[in-house]
């Protein structure tokens, strides 16, 4: 079958495990791959798609090169699934990202040049042939299910002789996709770094991904194909404030470890903390206080002068909450906040627009808690109206994602705009950013340093302290390790620490706006 050459060479390109083409090719023996493996083909779809549409915009690269790519993606979909509402999903999200692909290139921000060189690292990974499974992968034990998972060491679930398998769950899909991919990438460069050296007590770290469309009703599945069938030690980065509503209860009935979740909701914040639940992070409620303190003693606005821009959900309560804490501490009611609203995975802002033109005294400074796309519309909207409104946003909008999106509309859309951040500037010479961003060049090259993908580096280096620092290697003993750890240096430019009432490692908030160019610079938020 033509995907198994395709799929299998594209994740041995891509730094993939070569056991993941193993998975695919026993998953196609029946002549169709599980539900399950429907999201590796999308993820396939998010590296393939906008190389291929990069290519179709070039003039200089021929047409005939990008049609035989695309021929064979598009049967590698077709054989993806029995089921056509997965085929569906997948030809719809490859489309999106070839899309993508041509706006980096019609918008001026992909050079043609590299295009014509990641396509032709393409078209040799296509063309080559598979690699030998039975040369690296060792047959696996079976279960008591009869599913084929490598042998336990000590009885630890996930951990065996030569590996630790942690599970994420993130968006393939929706509107929070790319952070998730960003997200996931960070981990993966520390693991990959982490393993080059050694790896954990002689064993490689392994993380796999299952997708939620950052929907709340599709997280139990994902979570569910992790921890039965992937046999998951834990879990680590899984993304979203309303999805972790879901996962975390899950991960605490099973005593399974949730470690640095792409949030800063209340949802994993708890007082006293829940055991298994550990953060790195700030908190979305500390971003956005910190942002309406400096509004207000920085920039000297009025604090009735501040509304906010929220997703409909726990995602904007949680930012909400942050402003309210605020007001309150400038002796004012909370009730008088104006809050503007838009649903989850949806860029639908006009009623929120509408309800901004409507107000007789408009607010000076916005403070978003959005996604990317629905936060550069309301900007878009808005911009021209009110030429001199502040906008900030929180770290969870996607700031590289961000920078692009308003780019495209004009550099006065983008400049002045706020982004909170919980990592340092990663154009920054700290001894945190610069691992990172050697990690990256290292094991991704081609892919871009961003503060997504450095949090994600950032939180797997802490874990990878800690199981370095656990033996045996258990759940419990590694809570316990966590809970110890104290002083944590990252070369951040201050400590991280845990303890058994502080399961966040780090209150850090750090300030950046965009200029003119799209660069995000470096500002003093107190």
């Amino acid at each position: 079958m033509q995907f198994l050459s395709f799929a299998s060479c594209i994740t041995r390109r891509s730094h993939r495990s070569v056991i993941l083409s193993a998975v695919i090719l026993t998953g196609s023996a029946g002549g169709g791959l599980s539900a399950d493996n429907v999201t590796l083909v999308r993820e396939l779809a998010g590296r393939v798609g906008p190389i291929v549409g990069s290519s179709q915009a070039c003039t200089s690269i021929a047409s005939g090169r990008v049609q035989a790519i695309l021929r064979k993606f598009q049967q590698a979909i077709r054989e993806a699934s029995t089921n056509p509402n997965h085929r569906n999903e997948v030809a719809r999200e490859f489309e999106r990202n070839i899309a993508e692909g041509r706006a980096a290139v019609n918008g001026g921000r992909a050079d043609c040049r590299l295009v014509e060189r990641q396509l032709a690292e393409l078209e040799r990974s296509v063309n080559a042939p598979p690699p030998s499974l039975s040369a690296t992968v060792a047959p696996p034990a079976a279960n008591a299910a009869g599913a084929t998972r490598p042998a336990a060491s000590g009885g630890a679930r996930g951990v065996t002789d030569q590996e630790i398998r942690f599970g994420m769950v993130i968006p393939y899909t929706g509107s929070a996709k790319e952070n998730g991919q960003s997200y996931k990438r960070g981990i993966e460069v520390a693991f990959a770094r982490a393993n080059a050296a050694g790896g954990v007590h002689g064993r490689t770290l392994k993380l796999i991904a299952a997708d939620d469309g950052f929907e709340p009703s599709r997280t139990p599945d994902a979570m569910k194909l992790l921890w039965d069938k992937e046999q998951v030690f834990g879990f680590v980065g899984n993304l979203g404030t309303p999805t972790a509503a879901v996962a975390v209860p899950f991960a605490l009935e099973r005593h399974a470890l949730f470690f640095a979740p792409f949030t800063g909701g209340t949802v994993v914040r708890h007082d006293p903390p829940d055991r298994y639940v550990f953060n790195y992070r700030a908190s979305y409620a500390e971003e956005t206080d910190t942002v309406v303190r400096y509004l207000v003693k920085l920039r000297r606005l009025p604090a009735r002068d501040i509304a906010v821009f929220a997703q409909q959900d726990s995602y904007g309560d949680a930012g909400f909450s942050g402003v309210a804490k605020a007001f309150r501490s400038l002796g004012l009611a909370d009730t008088s906040i104006v809050r503007f609203n838009y649903k989850r995975n949806t860029v639908d802002v006009d009623e929120a627009v509408n309800q901004l033109r409507a107000m007789k005294n408009p607010p000076k400074a916005i403070v978003m808690v959005a996604t990317y796309r629905a936060a550069a519309k309301f900007i878009e909207k808005t911009r021209d109206l009110y030429p001199n409104m502040i906008y900030t946003n929180v770290s969870f909008v996607g700031s590289t994602e961000l920078s692009d999106e308003l780019m495209l509309l004009g550099p006065r859309y983008a400049s002045g705009v706020i982004v909170t951040q919980v990592v340092p500037a990663v154009g920054g010479y700290s001894s945190a950013v610069l691992e990172y961003k050697g990690a990256m060049e290292k094991y991704f090259p081609g892919e871009a340093p961003d503060y997504t993908s450095l949090e994600g580096f950032i939180s797997a280096s802490i874990l990878i302290q800690a199981l370095k620092q656990t033996t045996p290697l258990e759940t419990e003993r590694l809570v316990d390790t966590l809970e110890s750890m104290q002083s944590i240096d990252l070369g951040l430019g201050s400590k991280l620490s845990f303890g058994r009432a502080e399961h966040q490692a780090s209150h850090k908030i750090w300030g950046t706006s965009l200029d003119e160019t799209g660069t995000y610079q470096a500002i003093e938020l107190e």
